[in-house]
Parts: C-alpha cells; structure tokens; sequence
C-alpha cells in the first residue's frame, strides 16, 4: 500500500522526494521506518530510471511526443509499425503528456564529435569509449551503407547518400561492363522510385541491434549516416550507459529510429530469434571476447543478414594461451608471424560452427586485422545441404617450430562427380614427424577457416563508394588503402610469410620486397601482400621453394656458417643446395598498385596511449593518475634509452625500497618515499 501511495504521488504530483518522503514517514510503524521508507524510495527512483519516464516540463508542441526511452523488453517491429516512434507500448498523446526537457550537459560531461554526431560522454571512465576505433566505427558504416544497397534493391528502395555520386561502380576491374549492364537493366526494367535517405525511417527498412551499445555511439551514427534503416536497438547492460544513449538519442534528434535498452545481450538476442522477429544487421563490439554472444547472435540475425564481430582479446587469440583460445572459440592459437590472420580464421571458424548446429553456414564480406583488434563482417544463411560443406571448410595448422613453415590439413574432403557430391573423411597427415626442411618438430594448431576471408565484389563496392565520396568518413584515406589491399590479396592462400622472419631463420640479410616478390613470380608462383602485417607475404609457393630462393640470396649474401650449431634450423638449411635457381630482377607486377599510388596502408600511432583502454568503472572513479603516469613513464622505454645518468633520479631504488641499498646518497636512483609509492 505504502509503494502505491509514493509511485502516485510521484508520477502525478510535483513533490521532491523529500517531500514524499515526510508523507508516508507516519504510515510506517514499527522500529524499521527509515530502512522501510528509504527502500521504498529507492526502488521507486530506480523503476523510474528504468523506465526514464521524465518528469513534468513545459511541452513543445512541434516535437514528437512518443520519445523512445530506455527499452527493457522491446518486442519485434512489423511493417505497419507506427511512425511515431520504437516504444514496445507507445502512449497515446494526451494533454498531461509532456516532453523531457531539452538535453543539456551535466557536471563533468563533454561532447565527443565523430562522423555527424555529437555524444554526451562522462569525464569519468562511468561508460567505455575508445576515440582510436574511429576507423572501426567508419570502416562499419561504410560496410552496413553496401549491404542497405543492395538489400533495399531487392525491395525496391533506392539508397541516398548524402555527397555521392549518381552511380557507384560495382567492379573496378570491369567497368565497363557494369555500365552495359546498368544501361541494359533501365531498358529491361524500372528504376525504384522509393527512395529512402539517412534520418528518416523506411517503412521496409533494415531492423540493426547493437548489443553491446556503451555510450550509443555507433548507433546514432547508424542513424545520422545509414539510410534504409526502420529501427536502431542500442542494448547495453549498464544502467548507466542505457540512460546515457536515451540521452544521446534525444541530443542528436534520432529517437523516431533509435531506441534505448538496458538488457543482457545474451538473452536479448535469444528471445528475438523467431523467423519474423530477427534483425537484419547485429553489431558486436564487447569489452574483449565475443564468445559467450555469438550463440545467440547466429541465431537472431535474419536469413542473409550481416554479422559485425569485434574481437579485442588478441593475447588470446594470437598465440599467448592456446588451451584459453580453444575453450572460448574452439581452435588452438599458434604464437607465429601469422597470428592475425589466424586469429581471423579462429573467429570465423567459430562462427561457423555455432551457425551449423542450426542448419546455418557463413559468407564472410570482409574480414580485417586493425591496430590492437580484429574485426568480420559475415551473411549467415540457411541450409542444410551447404552446411554438409563446413568440415571441408576448416583445416589444421601444422607449424614447424624451427623453420616457421606450415602446412595444412582439411577436417573432411569433398569430391564432386558431375552433380553429385560425394562426403568424406580427409587423408594425412601432409608432413612426416620432423620438418623436412630444418629437422625440427611441428606445433598443431586449429582448426581455422581455410576458405577465402573477403568477398572480392561486395569489397570492391565498398571502396569505390568511400573513394567517391571522401568527405564523409573522417577516416577515408585509411579505409580506401585498406581496402585496396584487401581486393589485391590471393583469396585461396590462407596465412602468410614474413620476408624478416625467413631472413632471420637463416641468419643472413633481409632481401628488398620487391626483390623476394620477383623471385617468385619469375619461378611461376602467385605472390601478394597481406592488410594484416606489413612485411607480409602470401604466395602459393611450397616451402621448398622459399627456402630455395633464400639459399639463392645466401649465395649473393653469404652468412658466418662456421658459427652455425649443427642443430640450428639455419645450418640444415643453408647445407642443402637450391634446386630452383632464382632470379632477382625486379619485375613491374612485383610491386601492388597499393603501393605504387602510397596509399595509407598501415598508419603510424595516430595519438599517445592509443591501444585498448581501461575497461569502463561502473563506480565512475575514472582511471587514477597514478596509472596514467606509470604508463607515460614507461612509454616508448625502448626507443629512448636513457644516456645521462641524472635522468635516473627520476625512477625510484627498488633496493632501497627494501632497505638493501647500500650507496646512500651517491645512489643513482631516486630514495624518496613518496615516489617510490607512487610507482609501485
């Protein structure tokens, strides 16, 4: 009775909470009131945030008054969903309805600007944000514009995007084929002549869930930037961070689109995973790992949806702990020079294995080794008969521990004769009981997607829309060098060699690129580079062959073979003579048009302390100062060797701090207490 009395009153009346508070204080007997009152309080305070139904204003008259709050139990959108706006059960306008306030900054906040919009975002670490994902954040809304095009096509809608030209080239290589096919489709047929624009609501629009939302960032961009979109649901679990997007949502104008939800993603995802329920687009960016969503995420993306992973945590997934690498995503980790492009293949691999336990399989888009993290683009379709094809998919790493070659093993083999095709279990394994090369053992890892990561076509759509409109993404110039790598890499060679690494097995100096390159390509092999390291180099040349073309540089380049062990991979190599005799000459196919045109293929730190960031503080204490000097302190400690001696009073005497230091005042390190506090 005493909860009911103090909602009405705060729902229909305007008292202060202390106010209320008084009321209701004599209809509490007994020794427990204030515990009872203040309860009470409280939980009214937190339906209220819950629910952020906002308190009397002055009412606009020209303004929406069915403004999306923050959602805790959105049920799915069909076509007839009103206009209005995204409220599970939107109330009618009524005279006493009235309109929050106009946003404003609160104590401690700022305004983050990025793309077209502008965040309110706590000084405080309260809610996780990372400037440096600049380029993840554009790279994602260049990638959902393309596949809105071509969904929207399909339902005959046509795309706007503001500062883009008329017509996007779908095929650099062929251009002008494409114009005879665009020429040849306005004859056949008509133009869609709906078009939708970005800020407005399509009524047959894309359904986008971002499940792991924090400040809702990349959600009002989505909404600012993508058209063809229905709804927007920018989930997180945080109270905090979902109160902050209701805010960011109204700050930028976007509530008609996007709606605020405070759920776990987990269980969000599993209870819109109906056929008509599920979303066209999910977007997964979490603080590390993505394994415990991608269950749920595979089955509530919609038949040919886009799947947008993040994967932060690269010390697992590069090498660092294989038996932590398998348990999240069911493959072993390999520490090696291809360990990007490895924890590429872990994450799809997982991927499909998840989806093919539901009669799904995957189509990876795009695939990219970014900075500290890695990032996917996938469709996940249905079929029971393409799934059959996923054992042949995934293949084992077998990695010498000498030399760094590797070889590879498929799960299961496929063989079609004429239309049928036939199933079984794969043959090997491909290399004996020590490396043929260097003698040495092999390391097992995987299994891994072995199929190609990018698809070329829909790749090469993206690139000449951010190409022909630089303007829009704030990162362009990275996006487009990028890019122009990934339609240049060998789409059936999975992993890659490093022309330092290959040098340094045999203790001689590094060949030029373009040389190496050469060397393969006048051996009749395909070579290419790799967008995930820059010395990379992806070849469908055997082993044998490399080593071949490194016995040849040796020749050219000879190394102290005197001071070879005799079970040094080095020595068993360079004792063997080339078969192949290479040829250096440089050739003009050896360098990429990537290269040639000094695209920003591998951009250098864009800012100081640029990797992961600290994970956010529910608590709002930020990240201390004492933390932050201890990261400048021991920033770039490598490149700037100290010199001077006095510079080292500025460190504290970890002897000292133990009461063993010996030289006293003569010490060359610093014996204030306080310092030495303050490091430790």
């Amino acid at each position: 009775m005493c909860y009911f009395r103090m909602s009405r009153l705060l729902r229909t009346e305007k008292c202060p909470m202390l106010i209320i508070t008084a009321r209701l204080l004599p209809l509490l007997p007994g020794p427990f009131t204030h515990q009872r009152i203040l309860r009470t309080v409280g939980s009214v305070a937190y339906r209220g945030l819950r629910t952020m139904e906002p308190l009397r204003a002055p009412q606009d008259p020209q303004v929406n008054t069915t403004l999306s709050g923050v959602d805790t139990k959105p049920q799915p959108l069909t076509s007839g969903a009103p206009m209005e706006g995204l409220n599970p059960t939107p109330a009618a306008s009524t005279p006493d309805q009235e309109m929050p306030p106009t946003t404003g900054l609160l104590p401690g906040e700022t305004v983050v600007r990025e793309g077209k919009a502008a965040i309110l975002f706590p000084s405080a670490n309260e809610v996780f944000y990372n400037p440096v994902q600049e380029f993840n954040r554009d790279l994602t809304c260049a990638v959902v514009t393309e596949f809105a095009r071509e969904q929207m096509a399909r339902r005959g809608v046509k795309v706007v995007v503001p500062g883009e030209k008329e017509r996007v080239v779908v095929n650099l290589a062929d251009e002008k084929k494409e114009e005879t096919e665009m020429q040849t489709g306005e004859k056949g047929g008509e133009e869609p002549v709906v078009t939708a624009s970005v800020g407005e609501r399509c009524k047959n629009g894309l359904r986008v869930l971002e499940g792991l939302a924090a400040s809702g960032l990349r959600s009002v961009r989505f909404a600012l930037e993508v058209p063809g979109l229905r709804s927007i649901t920018a989930n997180d679990f945080s109270a905090k961070a979902a109160a902050l997007i209701a805010r960011n949502a109204q700050h930028n104008g976007v509530t008609h689109l996007l709606q605020a939800s405070q759920r776990d993603a987990s269980m969000l995802m599993y209870e819109m995973r109906g056929k008509k329920d599920r979303y066209d687009v999910i977007d997964l960016d979490p603080y590390g790992s993505p394994a415990p969503f991608l269950d749920a995420a595979v089955q509530a993306v919609g038949e040919g949806g886009l799947l947008c992973v993040t994967c932060t945590d690269m010390a697992v997934m590069a090498g660092n702990s294989g038996e932590t690498c398998y348990s999240k995503y069911g493959s072993v980790s390999i520490k090696a020079k291809y360990c990007h492009e490895m924890a590429l293949r872990i994450i799809l691999h997982s991927l499909d294995q998840r989806a093919g336990v539901y009669q799904r399989y995957i189509h990876p888009l795009l695939c990219v080794s970014v900075d500290f993290y890695i990032r996917v683009f996938v469709r996940v379709h249905t079929g029971q008969a393409m799934v059959k094809n996923s054992a042949s998919k995934q293949v084992l790493v077998y990695n010498c521990v000498g030399c760094g070659s590797f070889h590879f093993q498929r799960l299961g083999k496929r063989t079609t004769q004429g239309t049928h095709i036939k199933y079984s279990a794969a043959t090997g394994p491909p290399v004996g009981a020590e490396c043929e090369h260097c003698g040495h053992r092999h390391q097992l890892g995987g299994p891994i997607w072995g199929e190609a990561l990018h698809d070329v076509s829909f790749v090469q759509k993206v690139l000449s829309a951010v190409s022909g409109n630089p303007s829009r993404f704030g990162t362009a110039r990275r996006i487009e060098g990028m890019l122009s790598m990934v339609t240049e890499e060998l789409e059936d060679v999975p992993l890659y060699y490093t022309v330092d690494n290959l040098s340094s097995t045999v203790h001689c100096s590094t060949p030029p690129l373009l040389q190496f390159r050469s060397a393969l390509l006048h051996a009749g092999h395909r070579v290419s580079l790799s967008h995930a390291c820059k010395n990379a180099l992806k070849t469908d040349a055997p082993p044998r062959v490399l080593w071949d073309v490194m016995r040849c540089w040796e020749k050219s380049n000879p190394v102290k073979r005197d001071r070879l062990s005799e079970s040094s991979p080095a020595h068993h190599i360079l004792s063997t003579e080339p078969i192949l005799q290479a040829c250096f000459d440089v050739r003009e196919d050896a360098n990429p048009q990537s290269r040639r045109r000094h695209l920003t293929r591998f951009q250098e730190n864009p800012e100081p302390f640029w990797g992961p960031k600290a994970r956010a503080n529910a608590g709002g204490g930020g990240i201390s100062s004492d933390l932050e000097d201890r990261r400048k302190q021991g920033q770039n400690k490598r490149k700037n060797q100290i010199t001077d001696a006095t510079q080292l009073k500025s460190f504290p005497c970890k002897r000292f701090r133990k009461g063993k230091c010996t030289h006293g005042e003569k010490c060359c390190y610093s014996h204030d207490l306080q310092q030495t506090d303050k490091m430790e």
